[in-house]
């Protein structure tokens, strides 16, 4: 590289870069939520005077940065658990990292001609597209939105009020709005942030939803089952034994196992034992719903969570797979033999299942990375009085994964206005109320049984009305607005 260039690298690549990867310590276990929004705002300023093709490399590299330091656990998923070779989980890291990089950076190409048109249309048209990329890479190739900038300010970011309305992408829209408002140093910009700020901390105290009858008790059970040993048939009866143990350590009416927490399909779980995790359940005045491999009869299996108890047997059968983890995407068969992954043929439950009536209580379930996509999970509300997530975060080692997982969960607690059950075999597990805060949780990689109680509620959220449509049409209003102020521009 020549001299010259070394200034032009690292404006286009290395500042942009550092700028995206800062971002990490907005989210969870670091919870600083004003740093992504700074981050965005420095980043933003350094677009100024660009065309919509150096907007996009500067883009690119500015989600480079975000994803490689927010998803750097892909690279543990794939080559400290799925034992692929280093340079091959390497360069997967990077690719996977440069298609959600993609996003951010068309954003910065389609907004590149409004920064010169204005205070008015930057603020309208650079937070929506932003936005709007979020939620577009939220549902292309099935969908990934993690580490949408609005999960950030979860749980306690000032934005964070704005989520029963807008839910997580309306919240990345104002932080957007801010950053860009913070860009332009401006006395009206910097006071429209400073009102968003203050309606939020003042849309926290609002009470969406309310109690339904006393707190039930609670107990989520975390095995620790290391995923090397999880699917290997000589470990079988000691996972058996370890949950049939945690279980008997449970006086709640609800107890929860995590995602298949019985490595064996239902069929294959023997009775006697299944009869005696019911009889300890319905002795406690309640259920027990456990996370277990389910095949039917024309040999489909599915990702299932099943009740057993005073409760009648029901199931919930996953709808939401992951790619390469449960189902193959066509063309990467070779991709998962080199991995290792077991089971990953799963076929996807129906859709909008009911909440499972179990322990006095209409328990929405969802596995994994379900509770990703909360658009996806308002089906089952208002009717439901409790959400409750079951996973197997061993996947990804002693990583970001497991604390942005649980982050996620509290801006889908957030949305909804219900207490969330979450459940994880090796962490993070815990109980947050409707307000997405922690009540109570467990330390990551330990075996312990977490006792809490939970509170059923009753109402609905506007998110839970809305869903995505409110802020999908406020979006199209600021961009309306925002082609046509810059063509009266002119």
């Amino acid at each position: 590289m020549k001299k010259t260039d070394l200034p032009a690298f690292v404006l286009t690549w290395a500042y942009p870069a550092l700028l995206g990867g800062v971002t990490v310590f907005g989210f969870a276990p670091f919870y600083l939520f004003p740093i992504p929004i700074v981050a965005l705002a420095l980043f933003y300023r350094s677009l100024a005077g660009l065309g919509p093709g150096a907007a996009f490399r500067r883009g690119l590299a500015f989600g480079l940065g975000w994803f490689l330091a927010g998803v750097s656990w892909v690279y543990v998923s794939m080559h400290d658990v799925g034992e692929l070779g280093l340079p091959l989980a390497g360069l997967a890291t990077v690719l996977f990292a440069s298609v959600l990089a993609f996003f951010p950076a068309l954003a910065c190409a389609l907004s590149a001609r409004w920064r010169a048109a204005g205070h008015t249309v930057a603020l309208l048209g650079f937070p929506a597209l932003w936005a709007l990329a979020e939620w577009l890479r939220g549902w292309v190739f099935t969908g990934l939105p993690w580490q949408a900038l609005g999960y950030s300010q979860a749980p306690y970011g000032p934005l964070a009020g704005y989520a029963p309305i807008l839910g997580v992408y309306g919240v990345s829209w104002l932080a957007a709005l801010s950053a860009v408002s913070i860009a332009r140093w401006r006395p009206w910009p910097l006071a429209l942030a400073a009102a968003i700020w203050a309606a939020g901390l003042g849309l926290q105290t609002v009470q969406w939803t309310q109690p339904a009858g006393e707190p039930i008790s609670v107990s989520l059970l975390q095995g620790n089952v290391p995923q090397d040993l999880k699917f290997r048939p000589e470990r079988l009866a000691a996972t058996l034994k370890l949950y049939e143990k945690l279980t008997a350590d449970s006086a709640s009416r609800l107890t929860i196992l995590p995602e298949t927490a019985l490595p064996l399909f239902r069929e294959d779980v023997p009775v006697d034992y299944l009869r005696r995790l019911g009889d300890h359940a319905r002795a406690q005045g309640g259920d027990l719903l456990y996370g277990v491999p389910d095949r039917d009869a024309d040999g489909r299996y599915y990702n299932s969570v099943v009740s057993i108890g005073g409760s009648v047997t029901q199931t919930y059968r996953k709808v939401h797979l992951v790619p390469f983890g449960e189902f193959v995407p066509f063309g990467f068969r070779w991709l998962v033999d080199a991995m290792k992954v077991p089971l990953s043929d799963f076929s996807r439950g129906r859709p909008n299942q009911p909440p499972l009536d179990v322990a006095g209580q209409r328990v929405a379930m969802n596995v994994c990375y379900e509770d990703v996509f909360g658009e996806e999970l308002i089906h089952a509300l208002p009717a439901a009085t409790l959400m409750a997530n079951v996973s197997n975060d061993a996947w990804f080692g002693d990583s970001f994964a497991p604390w942005q997982h649980l982050q996620i969960a509290q801006m889908r607690a957030l949305e909804t206005g219900r207490w969330w059950l979450k459940d994880n075999n090796t962490g993070i597990t815990a109980v947050l109320d409707h307000k997405g805060r922690v009540v109570a949780s467990l330390k990551p990689f330990t075996t312990d049984v977490l006792h809490s109680e939970a509170h059923g509620m009753t109402g609905a959220t506007p998110f839970v009305h809305w869903g995505n449509r409110a802020f999908l049409a406020l979006m199209g209003l600021c961009l309306l607005t925002a082609v046509g102020l810059s063509r009266l521009a002119r």
